[in-house]
């Protein structure tokens, strides 16, 4: 089976060193609770507005409704947000779950189980130097593409828009050095003519004159499983009550989004975000809140995991399909 080698490396150091971890460090929710609340460490994949009913789920207070105090904690990729979970620095993880699958494949003996999917689109934009007022895929044929790491989710589903539009990868030049959160910097340097960015960094762009929005990869690539959250087999085991509190309270905050407008949402999230203005921040809430970007209920389904799993192996990072059951729970969704 092919993977990024640099989730590999974390990944089987995080399973070696997981006993002194453990020992050193100890699990988020044996450290002392806010009153009788129980202290849950969650670790996301990056702190984006792309996931903006989780936070409206913190700043509502709905965690705390449900007895959790949450620590959030940002991993900055999702080989690292594996490797907090897998080594105990972390108890639920949120990031794309072909993390997960590569974890288990690779066989972690105590691997993630996903239990609540939050996105559905993805959460990234085209963006060209100039304004395209008639864009289609086949543009991109012979161009220099600013994308994602190999094996991460952004790539893969850029890769899969590519195929669903008859266009094999090797017909555009894709640049996949540059760190994740570094493109738009870059691109703004003069490096690419387009790339691939999420919020804020494709508005942001817009609004310095330095790039313009011509396609939504969530548009293009239609419904996918792209974030969900996950905890090790063993902590679902052990804390099924505080699973069953945090699904509960992600239903609260998606329930929110979906009965609110975008300026409301963006007032509820604007503390997570002091550093875009309030205008900004309703732009990009109504960007993704107009994709149908979030899922109104947490269940990940079946059929949503197998198209996951079909993207990874047409992108050459699976070799077979894996069973659903062992890699996703709805029990508590339902």
């Amino acid at each position: 089976m092919k993977k990024p080698e640099k989730l590999i490396a974390l990944l089987m150091s995080a399973v070696m060193l997981f006993g002194t971890a453990a020992l050193l460090t100890g699990c988020g929710s044996e450290e002392p609770a806010a009153g009788d609340k129980t202290h849950v460490v969650l670790n996301e994949v990056a702190h984006s507005i792309f996931y903006a009913p989780m936070y409206v789920a913190i700043e509502e207070g709905y965690f705390a409704e449900e007895g959790l105090d949450v620590e959030l904690v940002t991993g900055y990729g999702a080989d690292k947000t594996m490797t907090a979970l897998l080594s105990g620095e972390a108890d639920i993880g949120f990031m794309g779950a072909e993390a997960t699958i590569y974890s288990y494949a690779e066989g972690v003996e105590d691997s993630a189980v996903n239990f609540a999917q939050l996105t559905q689109r993805a959460g990234n934009f085209l963006v060209a130097r100039e304004p395209i007022d008639d864009f289609s895929w086949d543009m991109l044929k012979g161009k220099d593409v600013l994308g994602g790491r190999a094996g991460g989710m952004p790539e893969m589903v850029f890769e899969y828009i590519l195929s669903k539009n008859n266009i094999d990868k090797s017909e555009v030049n894709i640049d996949q050095s540059i760190d994740f959160g570094s493109t738009a910097a870059a691109f703004s340097g003069g490096q690419g003519e387009f790339t691939v960015e999420f919020e804020p960094h494709a508005t942001s762009l817009e609004l310095k004159g330095d790039g313009y929005v011509v396609a939504s990869l969530g548009e293009a690539s239609g419904y996918v499983p792209y974030t969900s959250f996950s905890a090790k087999k063993s902590y679902i085991e052990k804390n099924p009550e505080v699973i069953q509190a945090f699904t509960n309270a992600l239903q609260k905050g998606m329930d929110y989004c979906a009965g609110h407008s975008a300026k409301e949402i963006a007032k509820s999230i604007a503390p997570q975000f002091a550093e875009t203005d309030a205008e900004t921040l309703e732009i990009i809430v109504a960007r993704y809140d107009e994709q149908d970007t979030w899922k109104t209920d947490p269940a990940f389904e079946k059929e949503a995991f197998d198209l996951l799993l079909n993207i990874l192996m047409d992108a050459g990072e699976l070799d077979a399909a894996l069973p659903y059951e062992e890699l996703v729970t709805t029990e508590f969704v339902k």
